[in-house]
């Protein structure tokens, strides 16, 4: 079972509550250069997904959305 990650990085304000509640470390915080090197998360090992839902429930945002997918794989909406 693979996920689609979606990240969208205009709602995300890097409050890191998905690396805290992911029981898989699939998340990191990195700096986005394009929205001024703010934190931003990031989903660094979608592979490790197992689809449990603790980061789109926990997001403050509503940024994150994760789906099935045929492969993994992570997509940010940007600016």
């Amino acid at each position: 079972m693979a996920s689609r990650i979606t990240v969208d990085w205009n709602k995300c304000r890097g409050a890191g509550v998905c690396v805290q509640v992911c029981p898989m470390s699939v998340w990191d915080l990195e700096e986005a250069p394009e929205y001024g090197n703010e934190l931003k998360g990031h989903p660094k090992r979608p592979e490790d997904c197992i689809l449990c839902m603790a980061c789109v429930n926990a997001c403050p945002n509503q940024a994150i959305e994760v789906e099935e997918a045929d492969e993994p794989q992570a997509v940010y909406i940007k600016k």
